[in-house]
């Protein structure tokens, strides 16, 4: 896994520790996406006002005086670590850094992968999530959409978990598609064990996503952090079946914040007020057929312009 030496410092910024808390990752990854920004972040400084920035500048500070040496090997051995398990490296400051990704303001700031690239292609995914313990009905029409969905040509996302994800995910592969699945441990670890077997099939036929170092394990934070990257690497995510508690119903929640598309089947508009309130208040969709899902998908021509804009707008307001 050959690292450049601005990778290497981003990475060892992601790790720089403070007594008194740790630097937000997306700030780091919105400050190093800017012109300059590296260095900016080096010399302990952010172009960013905001809350966050405000809260972490000081802490970047001091951890940038005390704890450089540490955060550096850590990151040399995290490296090691993914090079051994055939993994490889994308960040932010990489030309191949998914495209829908760049979208959201709590972008990662960097992925590990196992399988094929995230590439072009993959500007035309949709997430499709839900419950761990689903109704036998929820499992088939998890399978249908990402069934339906792969006939459209579309990049099935999910992440992994038992129930509605490992439908989604099986249902993509039976049908010769193409599926993300975004892991809420380090690229070295599977959770849960019963999917090891499905997982090393998506290696081999799509791809294996992280944006957690190496050695990472299962943690509750890990998994919250998860659904923000799921929802960020479609143009909208599809919701199965969730309770009010689940964290499908966040990932809805992460993709109306995302400005992208939250996707409520029927059937679960129907039994969930939770949902029903995000479609009449909000601005989720009620889909009945995968033609509603795909109805609201963007050309990823278009998505590129987006985020070409955008680089560009930054750009122009660093010079």
């Amino acid at each position: 896994m050959p690292t450049s030496d601005d990778v290497r410092r981003l990475l060892t910024l992601c790790d720089l520790r403070h007594p008194d808390g740790r630097i937000d990752w997306s700030l780091i990854a919105r400050e190093a996406s800017r012109y300059d920004g590296l260095e900016r972040l080096y010399r302990g400084e952010v172009a960013e006002h905001s809350r966050e920035a405000a809260r972490s500048l000081p802490l970047l500070q001091g951890a940038l005086a005390n704890d450089l040496d540490r955060a550096g090997q850590r990151v040399d051995d995290e490296i090691d670590l993914a090079e051994r398990a055939g993994a490889r490296l994308v960040t932010v400051l990489d030309d191949d850094y998914p495209t829908n990704l760049r979208l959201i303001p709590n972008l990662p700031p960097f992925l590990f992968m196992l399988g094929a690239p995230v590439d072009s292609r993959d500007i035309y995914a949709v997430a499709v999530v839900g419950t761990r313990k689903p109704t036998e009905r929820g499992l088939g029409v998890a399978a249908a959409m990402a069934r339906k969905l792969t006939e459209h040509g579309v990049t099935v996302v999910s992440g992994l978990a038992a129930g509605i994800d490992t439908a989604a995910h099986r249902a993509t592969l039976d049908a010769g598609g193409r599926t993300i699945a975004v892991i809420g441990t380090g690229i070295t670890r599977t959770y849960p064990a019963s999917n090891r077997a499905l997982c090393d099939e998506i290696i081999d036929r799509g791809t294996v996503v992280s944006q957690f170092w190496p050695s990472s394990p299962p943690a509750t934070w890990t998994f919250p952090r998860r659904n923000v990257v799921m929802s960020g690497l479609g143009q909208g995510t599809v919701v199965i079946e969730a309770s009010s508690t689940s964290g499908a119903k966040m990932q809805a929640r992460f993709a109306l914040e995302h400005g992208k598309q939250a996707f409520l089947v029927q059937s679960l508009v129907t039994s969930q007020p939770w949902a029903r309130k995000y479609v009449d208040e909000r601005g989720a969709v009620e889909v009945a057929t995968v033609d509603d899902v795909t109805a609201r998908l963007l050309a990823p021509e278009r998505v590129e312009r987006t985020v070409s804009s955008r680089e560009q707008l930054t750009l122009n307001l660093a010079l």
